[in-house]
């Protein structure tokens, strides 16, 4: 999965005649806060060397994520055509680029972010490139939540890590009150990702959600420690990305968790692959999260007909286009 030409383009402008020495300092240090889930009152990209750093070493990774969960969505509500967007913690305008890719549609998209040097990027990227109306709004997510309208998608993306627990809660009832149709939450895909997610799920299931993806049930997660859901997208390094970081392999895998939940139930509910496949000689083995609320490997070989052929096709994510029983 790449990144839509223009917003690829914007940023290689803005990551032009950047020192390398002074871009792979800022993108140690943003990678040591991320992997230490930091909460230590400090914005992860307060500075502008920390807003290139995340340019050029983490929005293809996060877009992929983001595009990946909105597209698990759209497949579980395929009528949902949203045509405004609120997304809370919005960096750079991730969810905003990945929302247009898959809706061009959208027609206003209202965008709170605290770091005053990422709105400024956001807005550089966006404009001229975006056709939705676009408002930017400085603000934090736990606190100034209280004047914003509701849009008919809310979106909050790799920003949970950032906040303290007992702030959660009251974030998410905060976020479903917005909620116009559908929030879609993602995380990266840690087990501490997982258990926030977790939480969040329990918590807008209480309040009476419709969980559409990944999960294709409203039961408690099949899943226990050590094991916890999450999935992948393997996203291309640019050369910049390469040398930022040292790298000499030329893709990452971005692992992550999301979940997308609605005032609007799902019109069917299908088996997700949850690990990655296992093919062999005229045989594949999946691991499977199914509609009753289990979890568990399932083995599909040639004797299983059409459902061997559509399991042989599926990817690490993906759901069954049935639920054929081996």
């Amino acid at each position: 999965m790449e990144l839509p030409g223009p917003l690829r383009q914007g940023v290689e402008r803005l990551l032009e005649n950047i020192p390398l020495a002074a871009l792979k300092q800022a993108a140690r240090t943003l990678s040591d806060r991320y992997r230490a889930e930091l909460r230590d009152g400090r914005l992860h990209m307060a500075q502008d060397a920390a807003v290139r750093a995340y340019l050029a070493t983490r929005l293809p990774a996060t877009y992929a994520a983001v595009r990946a969960s909105l597209d698990a969505l759209s497949d579980a509500r395929p009528g949902f055509t949203p045509k405004s967007l609120l997304d809370v913690g919005a960096g750079p305008g991730t969810v905003l680029w990945a929302t247009t890719d898959l809706w061009p549609d959208l027609e206003q998209a209202v965008l709170l972010e605290a770091s005053a040097a990422v709105r400024k990027v956001g807005e550089t990227l966006a404009g001229g490139a975006i056709a939705a109306q676009t408002t930017w709004l400085a603000g934090d997510a736990t606190v100034d939540l209280a004047d914003l309208e509701p849009a008919d998608l809310v979106t909050c993306a790799y920003v949970l890590d950032e906040i303290v627990p007992a702030s959660l809660p009251k974030l998410i009832d905060r976020l479903w009150q917005l909620t116009g149709d559908t929030l879609l939450v993602v995380e990266p895909g840690t087990p501490a990702g997982w258990q926030r997610v977790l939480a969040v799920r329990g918590q807008l299931i209480e309040a009476g959600a419709h969980v559409l993806a990944p999960c294709p049930h409203q039961a408690p997660c099949p899943l226990a420690p050590p094991d916890w859901c999450h999935f992948s997208r393997r996203v291309a390094r640019s050369r910049l990305h390469r040398l930022a970081k040292d790298a000499d392999v030329p893709w990452e895998d971005e692992k992550f968790i999301y979940v997308a939940a609605s005032r609007q139930a799902a019109p069917f509910r299908l088996a997700r692959v949850i690990a990655p496949p296992k093919p062999g000689s005229g045989k594949v083995l999946l691991k499977l999260c199914e509609t009753d609320g289990r979890a568990g490997e399932k083995l599909f070989t040639k004797r299983d007909g059409d459902g061997f052929k559509a399991a042989r096709r599926l990817d690490w994510g993906d759901t069954l286009p049935s639920t054929p029983r081996p």
